[in-house]
């Protein structure tokens, strides 16, 4: 299992580990397979973010090395609020909204994870016995085994301890006896023997070993990633239209596949070791080649193809090849209707009456300032004759006089000014 771990730290994926800093203790644990590895997962939205990708392939890893993950949603969790890393408490939720969203979060993980054969994962919402811990019972056999004193210098509890606009609130700094209590529970119910979270999850990973060793008298592990940031420092997973989800109905495919694809050279190979499942040797190999001709991005295209037939599957991933295709070549007509949703989602749009384009003779001058792609008709002849101006991948002629023909699927019809510049005409 040094192999294991060895790997995670090629991968950028070794942060801390309990019992020792390198993690040898953890190692001759898992020298024995079957081990039971949980992570969990705040069910506070209905989807995931690709910052939460990062454990779920963590514990694909485990899988693939022998050993059992189980996946917790936060269904009692989720109702407090995790106050790591934010700067202020989070909207509560109902418990009928909390249960939809573990129930789609549910879907997601059973298309990465296994749940069959003798490493099949596990899914667990710990509503099912948080739900049931009276308040006094929680205060008798959990509460008294924590200190105030140490509680209170944990960085998530600190830094809004400091913070006098905000503070923080009993109900979440309640958070880390729960997620400790999460810890005991699944010890003595399933096995389990090893948690994995972020680097901002260490205080709440810890007081579950100590909780553990200190009821039970037995010895527990606690593994933590890096926290991922691009290499300029900003925030990873975030985008100008926000952030990046591992729903399609969040973020589409196509655009899915086209944050991969825009990895900068700094980040891409990292992103590939943690992102992916590919062995180190093609990793590096793809490392070697990247930098010989950055120019191609053969690695942002094995990152982009790699992760969103992982998510998505291999047919998104051919449709999202060929709209960023055709997108590319301005040649988007024969893209199906889904397909031209995707890829113009974020574009600049009009809306127009086709009753106006059937009643009267609508030419290209009038429609492009209606579109108010430009802003005159002197502007608009300008850029058709230079040959700025293209309809539907093909080049206006300044004649031109619209009809039911220039609507794509009978609803759109798309604008590209430059190489760049694209309006979408939707016709209702």
């Amino acid at each position: 299992m040094s192999r294991l771990l060895d790997d995670l730290r090629f991968r950028g994926l070794f942060h801390q580990a309990t019992s020792d800093a390198e993690g040898e203790g953890l190692a001759r644990h898992l020298e024995t397979s079957g081990r039971r590895i949980y992570a969990g997962f705040d069910p506070t939205r209905d989807s995931l973010t690709i910052g939460n990708l990062m454990p779920i392939l963590l514990l694909k890893r485990f899988q693939l090395a022998g050993h059992s993950p189980v996946v917790v949603m936060g269904g009692g969790t989720g109702m407090i609020g995790d106050p790591s890393g934010k700067e202020s408490e989070r909207p509560m939720q109902s418990k009928e909204q909390i249960a939809f969203n573990v129930g789609r979060i549910r879907g997601l993980m059973e298309s990465l994870l296994s749940f069959d054969g003798p490493n099949a994962a596990l899914l667990l919402d710990n509503l099912s016995w948080l739900g049931p811990v009276s308040y006094l019972d929680m205060l008798r056999d959990v509460g008294k085994h924590f200190s105030v004193n140490s509680m209170i210098q944990k960085d998530s509890v600190r830094e809004r301890l400091n913070s006098r606009e905000q503070g923080i609130s009993y109900t979440e700094f309640s958070y880390l006896i729960l997620q400790a209590y999460d810890f005991l529970h699944l010890f003595e119910a399933q096995g389990v023997t090893v948690q994995v979270g972020g680097s901002d999850q260490w205080g709440n990973i810890v007081s579950g070993v100590e909780l553990i060793r200190r009821k039970r008298q037995a010895e527990a592990f606690g593994l933590t990633v890096p926290l991922l940031t691009k290499s300029d420092g900003g925030k990873f997973g975030k985008t100008e239209s926000g952030a990046v989800w591992l729903h399609a109905d969040r973020t589409s495919p196509y655009a899915f596949y086209q944050f991969w694809l825009n990895s900068t050279d700094a980040d891409v190979m990292s992103l590939l070791a943690k992102f992916t499942l590919l062995e180190r040797a093609e990793i590096e190999a793809l490392g070697v080649e990247h930098a010989k001709a950055p120019e191609r991005r053969v690695a942002q295209h094995a990152l982009a193809e790699h992760v969103t037939a992982m998510l998505h599957g291999e047919a998104a991933l051919a449709q999202a090849r060929r709209s960023s295709e055709a997108l590319f070549s301005g040649d988007v007509s024969g893209l199906d209707a889904e397909s031209l949703e995707q890829v113009f989602a974020d574009a600049p749009a009009s809306e127009h009456s086709k009753e106006s384009l059937a009643a009267a003779r609508l030419d290209i001058l009038e429609f492009l300032v209606a579109t108010q792609i430009v802003k005159s008709k002197r502007e608009a002849r300008q850029l058709i004759e230079s040959g700025a101006i293209s309809m539907n991948g093909r080049r206006v002629l300044l004649e031109h006089v619209l009809g039911e023909a220039d609507l794509l699927h009978g609803r759109m019809t798309l604008l590209r000014r430059g190489k760049k510049s694209w309006h979408v005409a939707r016709w209702i």
